[in-house]
């Protein structure tokens, strides 16, 4: 499958990135090949939406890392990246389809200076790998890239990555969903004990009285769970049953040698296609039912409900008041639309828009996060507000994660339905948009319910 890289560039060439990307078999599964070859230090990711076309994007190991914290830590990251990128030397097949080539994943904490704790340690609040191998895959055509640094010792950096590419093997990934076997039960208990069922009702209280009293509109604030196991989680196993699980959402897994942040979330926050970008307003929830009639009827009890209605508004005229200076024309829904995601539906309103001008994806994503979706409207008190009241470090939970190509082009989606994993230990994320009308208890419930989406592959 890899003879094509047998003789990837001469050191007299080039002396500084490389990359070679060649088509391999559609056939291959890029999830697995990463999982199945990753070492002990690398960086690596796996992003997935099954149902469109098979999309499968995974990367293994990092010729550049890119860091940053603070309020500029998008423009930061970009600015560094757009150097990178415009400095590689591209090889191999061209008019390669977004996704292919050189590519930059990683993902940016929910605030400018998440990932305090010790939990998050190894990823740093905004974060862009370049990685040594990726392979991307849509409609039955696949493509993988090599990229290395000829910069200081060619011979060397060429035979690493040659031994590299001869040693790639796909791990066994589950067909189905089995969930996770154990030797024990395992014990659940909540992430942060301070911020349990009852102090976060409390805080629901809290917040709905300062709505009340005009200080926002809406504020999201999320909870986490943890569970113990007996036995550490296999990435493979995990990554295998979210895809199974959740084909319609974007399943992601950013690994590092200490942790693996995963989850199967419904929401894009952003995509760009050359002139064009899409993104998903997504706000209101109800539980879902095995019996038809009755799912049709919680669907339709969605669509009616004022509260969440109201909701989901917020969301998508933020959204359109981001996009609108810096485009040709924005596109709107007329009508949400219901999105049925395994135990839970969502009212969801497309938004599209012609860009101005050559807005990267990374770009859009600074305008749109955090959306009222998972901050709160107006941004700024909405913010203040979870920093008051939530008593967790969010790290990475409903920030941005996803990738951008050597063309600006990209995906992110905002990292809900969530877990990260260290060794034997999960920490599962949920929120819930509370408003002026907001019933404490109805909104611990529907953390409970999202919560649940994961916890059953988890435990």
């Amino acid at each position: 499958m890899l003879s094509e890289l047998a003789a990837l560039t001469s050191p007299e060439q080039s002396r500084g990135l490389v990359a070679v990307t060649v088509p391999v078999s559609g056939e291959t599964d890029p999830s697995a090949l990463v999982i199945g070859s990753r070492r002990a230090r690398d960086r690596w990711s796996c992003w997935e939406q099954p149902d469109r076309g098979g999309f499968s994007l995974a990367t293994l190991g990092q010729v550049r890392e890119v860091v940053s914290r603070g309020d500029d830590r998008f423009g930061q990251v970009e600015r560094d990246a757009s150097e990178i990128i415009s400095s590689i030397d591209r090889r191999g097949s061209e008019d390669l389809p977004q996704g292919a080539g050189p590519v930059f994943t990683g993902g940016f904490a929910f605030a400018p200076d998440g990932c305090s704790t010790s939990e998050w340690s190894s990823l740093p609040p905004a974060l862009l790998v370049l990685p040594e191998i990726s392979i991307q895959r849509l409609d039955g055509q696949a493509w993988l890239t090599a990229v290395v640094d000829l910069a200081q010792d060619p011979v060397a950096s060429l035979s690493s990555i040659k031994a590299r590419l001869e040693a790639l093997s796909e791990a066994s990934m589950p067909q189905g969903v089995p969930g996770l076997s154990d030797e024990r039960p395992a014990e659940i208990g909540e992430g942060s004990p301070e911020w349990g069922p009852a102090a976060y009702e409390d805080g629901v209280a809290r917040a709905t009285e300062e709505i009340r009293a005009g200080s926002f509109e809406k504020v999201v604030l999320a909870r986490s769970l943890r569970i113990d196991r007996s036995a550490a989680y296999d990435p493979a196993l995990v990554v295998g049953s979210l895809r199974e699980a959740f084909p319609s959402c974007f399943c992601f897994a950013v690994g590092t040698p200490e942790l693996t942040f995963c989850g199967a979330s419904p929401e894009l926050l952003a995509r760009r296609s050359g002139p064009l970008a899409a993104t998903v307003a997504l706000a209101g929830s109800a539980r879902r039912s095995a019996d038809p009639a009755v799912d049709d009827h919680l669907g339709e009890g969605l669509m009616r409900s004022g509260k969440n209605r109201a909701e989901h508004e917020i969301v998508v005229e933020r959204i359109r008041r981001e996009l609108e200076p810096i485009s040709v024309w924005v596109e709107c829904q007329d009508e949400p639309s219901l999105a049925r995601i395994s135990n839970i539906q969502h009212l969801a309103t497309p938004i599209r828009a012609q860009l101005a001008s050559g807005t990267s994806v990374i770009s859009l994503v600074s305008r749109l996060h955090p959306t009222p979706a998972v901050g709160g409207e107006p941004a700024a008190p909405a913010l203040d507000a979870i920093a008051r009241i939530e008593r967790m470090d969010r790290g990475w939970y409903a920030g941005p994660v996803g990738w951008m190509d050597f063309s600006g082009d990209g995906e992110f989606c905002v990292a809900l339905r969530s877990a990260l994993l260290r060794d034997r230990t999960a920490t599962l994320f949920a929120g819930a948009g509370v408003v002026a009308d907001s019933e404490p208890t109805a909104e611990l419930a529907e953390t409970e319910l999202k919560l649940d989406a994961l916890l059953p592959l988890l435990s």
